[in-house]
């Protein structure tokens, strides 16, 4: 048998993602800040792209969106104004450093040249405190001995974001040169900084700490939770006063007490800065009709410089090298362009198919929203799901409902016991509101909830009800009991 190597071409065809298709799938997904800053970025890297004039923006905002257009051609871009030298323009140079530096003004107190005025105090962006520098700074303050400022630094260190130790004090004595008593002695004393019971080893450590500041102590209370915290965490407060020998009005008075106390000390400290939402659609009652409007505000609208148009357009004004490098910028300007216009676009045609399907929620609210699948947005658009899921990745639409992401509108379908279909979201927002209504000292069990809403017309199964409670974050019957 002999063996030969032969070449014979073979006809495939292949998918391929070109960068200037990678850009465009990218751009549906990016957030309105993410945008932003892309925009900024690309005129940065690319000179042939610039901002519209706000001249140009009022004549634009005269004439219909682009997304409510369909799906046509973009009009032509508008010439750009004349080029402004910054020959003479300008005060002559002046040595603004030497100048502060003999002022007494402060920062804030310094005017600027040309008569504006100056920027408000809340202007200036200003460090987040977190837990670990509020620590440090008490511990400064402390009077430490240079070991113990050491071992007060690695408990500081190893705190979460709740505020508990999370490494055991022998580990602590074996980075530093303190005995395990020496370091128990410094985490006592950090374990009454502010706030109260930080550094603690465990919720029952961290609750103790704060009642013993606590004025006048009570020491029923400090005993509930050294000996009985599970009864107390299911709130079997008649166990509790049996076992105590005490009357059940005596432990409510002291489980109120200590429901008063902060189990996350350190939570204050920590999470992220809550950010304000911007949606990206504005969907308005008018007439009887839904009107949906893009929010183009703050997004920088771009068009071609025309220097280097003429630039391209005079041949002999230009060498071979410049107009290939202006081609090629002039095609990648033009592709990002398009590409944000076709995402402004799609956004439009995806928030009107909701609107489509979920016009009862806009009438009447929650409880009329209707099972909705990417699906059956795409089918109805004529577009991929995976599409529909980029453009609905955290964006948000203001309805007369409220502001919501447009990812809420799409959710399973429960079917009730007449055949009829409801929306999970719909389902949760009822048990929600069986919660707010039963009585505090006989809360409903999820096996009870599962009655009450078979009386409803709806079966629901009991794990399923547990597990929109966890998801919504309402405790179970026994934590939310309370005996008045």
């Amino acid at each position: 048998m002999v063996l030969e190597l032969k070449l014979a071409p073979k006809l495939v065809q292949q998918l391929v993602i070109t960068p200037q298709l990678q850009q465009a799938i990218r751009l549906l997904q990016l957030t309105r800040l993410e945008l932003v800053d892309m925009i900024s970025q690309e005129m940065k890297e690319n000179p042939l792209l610039e901002e519209e004039e706000e001249e140009e923006k009022e004549l634009a905002e005269g004439e219909a969106p682009a997304a409510e257009q369909g799906d046509g051609e973009t009009s032509p871009e508008p010439e750009h104004t004349p080029e402004v030298k910054g020959n003479g323009e300008g005060a002559d140079e002046f040595d603004w450093e030497n100048y502060l530096e003999n002022s007494n003004l402060t920062p804030f107190q310094k005017s600027s040249s040309d008569g504006e005025e100056s920027p408000s105090f809340e202007n200036f962006l200003t460090k987040r405190t977190t837990l670990t520098d509020h620590l440090r700074w008490q511990l400064q303050l402390s009077h430490f001995t240079e070991e113990e400022h050491e071992a007060g630094t690695w408990i500081i260190g190893n705190l979460d974001e709740n505020g508990y130790l999370k490494i055991s004090l022998e580990d602590i004595y074996s980075e530093t040169n303190l005995p395990v008593e020496g370091v128990e002695r410094v985490l006592r004393k950090i374990q009454q900084f502010d706030p109260v019971g930080v550094a603690a080893r465990d919720l029952k450590e961290c609750l103790l700490i704060q009642l013993g500041q606590v004025s006048p102590r009570d020491p029923l209370a400090e005993k509930i939770v050294s000996e009985h915290l599970s009864l107390l965490k299911n709130r079997n407060y008649p166990a509790i006063a049996k076992r105590l020998g005490v009357s059940l009005d005596r432990v409510n008075r002291a489980a109120s007490l200590i429901s008063k106390l902060d189990p996350k000390p350190g939570k204050a400290f920590g999470g992220e800065v809550i950010q304000e939402i911007i949606p990206d659609v504005y969907v308005y009652k008018l007439e009887g009709d839904y009107v949906i409007t893009l929010n183009d505000e703050g997004i920088p609208r771009l068009k071609v410089n025309s220097l280097y148009r003429n630039i391209l357009n005079g041949s002999r004004l230009a060498m071979e090298g410049d107009r290939k490098y202006i081609q090629e910028k002039l095609r990648s300007a033009l592709w990002l362009i398009r590409s944000i216009h076709q995402r402004q676009r799609t956004i439009y045609k995806v928030t009107k198919s909701i609107v489509k399907f979920q016009r009862e929620f806009l009438d009447k609210g929650i409880q009329s929203l209707k099972p909705l699948v990417l699906r059956d947005v795409a089918e109805d658009i004529q577009m991929h799901e995976s599409t529909i899921s980029r453009v609905t990745h955290n964006k948000y639409v203001h309805t007369p409902q409220g502001i919501y992401e447009l990812k809420f509108f799409f959710n399973a379908g429960i079917t009730s016991t007449q055949g009829e279909t409801m929306a999970s979201e719909s389902v949760k927002n009822l048990v929600r509101e069986v919660i707010a209504q039963e009585d505090p000292r006989k809360p409903y069990s999820d096996e009870k909830l599962v009655q009450i809403l078979q009386g409803k017309n709806i079966h629901i199964a009991r794990r399923t009800i547990s597990k929109y409670r966890e998801m919504m974050k309402i405790l179970s019957s026994n934590e939310r009991r309370k005996i008045v």
